[in-house]
């Protein structure tokens, strides 16, 4: 069996590769060296994150069948070209694009869902890192049963009047845009009675409250609207069927909520951490406990690279339903990063336990702050047991959970 790419890919990798020794090194300038998005390392070129986003799509290796009009690069699907610069920038340590949610959520959904105008006037700058989104979906009586939720919208001449509150909005409070669902039918069934609306973040009547978690920021938000007005075209599908779109949306957020990829990266992380972390002299990755752990956690990511692969080449079948695929991919993806940065705490002794400022802190204190990163993604994006009553009920065919009467 020749497993060997072929010269098309050949020459492709090579060119990949270049460009990773081009930029080695790549740091960011405008405070965009989170524990989440870092910089490649030191002493290459220095940037904004903007630039280096503009910078990968030139190139293809962002946004790559994302069309041109729509300031993507205008390629073709290539499931094998997507995975060399995924091994390869993971290899090199190069950084990725941003990501975030009016990126990976918010433009899928217009390519699929939106009008002409909508996808001209968001997407190009919205992929560009130019203009950041907010999710405004969840309500203090509206978590799990997302449905429930009791922001109104009333469509008053040519604009909408929206009044209401959303809760656990990351990001909310940097954002100039938010996609929001808001019930326009009182009416209706509570699925049936949802618009998807496009709101500006700096309308009037908008009200921010940030909520500090338990990474110690305020990565979360309260919004209230008191009669926000915005214009009626601001909408993504019809009215009253909002459902359906923030049903892609939700799909879209579950695969890239975990990239596999990014875990592969952060595991060559941990093996590095490993070899100078010591006890008794020995380098942690020399004791068969630790060592074995390691092992478990390589062996899952290998899995879920090759479960990406499956999800990534549907894409050139059309039809191909990979609605299961992605919570799978959410529900073991987020998991296995709270494994993998425990582990990492669990290498380091009582060096793990510190956490904000302390000198003796080792990588910036990014172990301990994803790891509770992704204990909050267990259960944001679906809980980690929906993901699992759905994956059993829609995708193994196994009966549901019964209701207790009068519960």
């Amino acid at each position: 069996m020749d497993l060997e790419y072929g010269p098309e890919y050949q020459d492709f990798t090579k060119e990949v590769q270049d460009f990773c020794k081009k930029y080695k090194g790549i740091s960011f300038t405008g405070g965009s060296n989170t524990p989440l998005a870092s910089s490649g390392g030191s002493g290459g070129p220095e940037m904004s994150r903007s630039e280096w986003q503009k910078i990968l799509i030139e190139n293809g290796y962002f946004a790559r069948s994302v069309p041109k009009e729509y300031g993507g690069y205008g390629g073709e699907v290539d499931i094998l070209k997507n995975r060399i610069i995924a091994s390869e920038f993971s290899k090199s340590k190069t950084p990725g694009p941003m990501g975030g949610q009016g990126i990976d959520m918010l433009v899928p959904t217009l390519l699929e869902m939106g009008t002409e105008e909508q996808k001209q006037t968001y997407i190009k700058p919205t992929l560009h890192g130019e203009m950041i989104w907010c999710q405004g979906y969840s309500e203090p009586n509206a978590g799990s049963d997302l449905a429930s939720l009791q922001t109104k919208g009333e469509l008053i001449g040519d604009e909408w009047v929206i009044n209401g509150q959303k809760i656990w909005t990351s990001t909310a409070q940097y954002s100039q845009m938010c996609f929001c669902l808001v019930r326009t039918e009182p009416d209706a069934p509570k699925h049936a009675g949802i618009s998807y609306l496009l709101i500006p973040m700096d309308t009037p009547g908008i009200e921010i409250r940030p909520l500090v978690d338990m990474t110690l920021n305020a990565g979360f938000n309260e919004v209230f609207f008191t009669d926000v007005k915005i214009p009626a075209t601001n909408i993504v599908g019809k009215r009253g069927e909002g459902w359906a779109v923030a049903n892609a949306t939700l799909g879209h957020e579950r695969g890239s909520l975990a990239p596999p990829d990014a875990t592969m990266n952060r595991v060559n992380m941990l093996m590095h951490l490993m070899e100078k972390e010591t006890l008794d002299g020995k380098p942690l990755i020399e004791h068969p406990i630790y060592r074995d752990r390691l092992m478990q956690i390589q062996g899952k990511v290998l899995a879920q690279q090759s479960h990406a692969l499956r999800l990534l080449s549907a894409k050139l079948n059309p039809g191909a339903d990979v609605k299961i695929g992605k919570m799978i991919q959410k529900l073991i993806g987020t998991e296995l990063r709270h494994e993998l940065e425990g582990l990492a705490i669990d290498v380091m002794g009582e060096i793990g336990t510190l956490y904000e400022d302390s000198p003796h802190l080792r990588n910036d204190g990014t172990w301990q702050f994803i790891y509770m990163y992704f204990l909050g993604l267990i259960i944001g994006g679906g809980t980690s047991q929906i993901q699992k009553n759905i994956i059993a009920e829609r995708g193994l065919g196994m009966p549901k959970e019964p209701k207790v009467e009068g519960a």
